[in-house]
């Protein structure tokens, strides 16, 4: 429902952007009645997806999942129940934003920047770490399914969040709450940010910190003295890879956008280093 929801809180398609949508669909057979919308595309494949459904191609080459969800969301739901040579072929187009098939006489790119958002149970029979429940297998369970992911997708991942299992009493019991709008400001406004400042800098394409380049996000995302000790006590004792270590300050970037702040503080990349540790603790758990 969350993953859903998503494209709600998400500012409209801009001009080009609308474009490149459209002719992707266009390509693939899928614009309805040629009309055009400016609401970013949701795609959900099944895990019983195939290689060319995923990333394109078949006889006469055509778009796939990752490439009409540009500019929008791709969701898998079941993650690890897709065969690990799918889940694998997302990882060039995740680093470049776009998708290249080669055939015998001719190579075809599409553009394939999209949100990637998997959920998964922590284990096959989606008992584990449940209150009262107790897996059969035990922490094999866990460890052997988690395992169908393999590591350098997960080290691409940027967002690892534990979501527990919700209680009739929880459905029952008024909570605090934001409407979807109100999100959406907040979005709209962060965005905007990183629109004038990708434009200050000359890289006016780029409109979200995601696709800056490492070394621009080193000086726009510079923590301050005590955000800059925090990330380097981290990356000593995390053993950071070099992705990880960028991808955290991308986050953190964003998270003082969001908060409407210049500099990239303390807390920014506690928050930004905790989502990114939420999956290292599942895998230490399971073991």
């Amino acid at each position: 429902m969350l993953a859903q929801r998503l494209p709600s809180i998400l500012p409209p398609l801009g001009a080009s952007e609308l474009l490149e949508v459209s002719m992707i669909a266009s390509i693939a057979g899928a614009l309805a009645d040629g009309k055009l919308s400016d609401r970013r595309p949701f795609r959900a494949p099944h895990h019983s997806a195939s290689m060319a459904a995923m990333v394109g191609g078949g006889l006469r080459v055509k778009p796939g999942e990752v490439s009409l969800a540009h500019c929008g969301v791709l969701f898998l739901d079941e993650f690890p129940e897709f065969t690990p040579q799918v889940l694998d072929s997302l990882r060039q187009p995740l680093e470049s934003g776009e998708c290249m098939i080669a055939r015998a006489n001719h190579r075809v790119t599409y553009p394939a920047r999209f949100q990637l958002i998997a959920a998964m149970n922590p284990c096959r029979c989606g008992m584990a770490g449940e209150p009262g429940h107790r897996c059969a297998r035990g922490p094999r369970c866990q460890t052997d399914y988690q395992a169908r992911i393999s590591g350098p997708l997960m080290d691409r991942i940027d967002l690892k969040v534990d979501v527990p299992a919700v209680s009739a009493a929880d459905l029952i019991r008024p909570g605090q709450s934001e409407t979807s709008a109100t999100v959406a400001e907040r979005v709209a406004r962060a965005r905007q940010v990183q629109r004038e400042r990708a434009t200050e800098f000359g890289q006016g394409a780029m409109l979200t910190n995601a696709a800056l380049s490492n070394s621009l996000v080193e000086k726009l995302a510079a923590p301050d003295a005590a955000g800059a000790s925090l990330l380097a006590e981290a990356s000593e004792k995390l053993s950071f890879s070099a992705r990880a270590y960028h991808r955290i300050l991308k986050v953190a970037r964003t998270l003082a956008d969001l908060d409407g702040t210049d500099t990239v503080g303390r807390v920014h990349l506690a928050e930004a280093i905790s989502y990114r540790m939420a999956g290292e603790r599942l895998a230490q758990q399971a073991a």
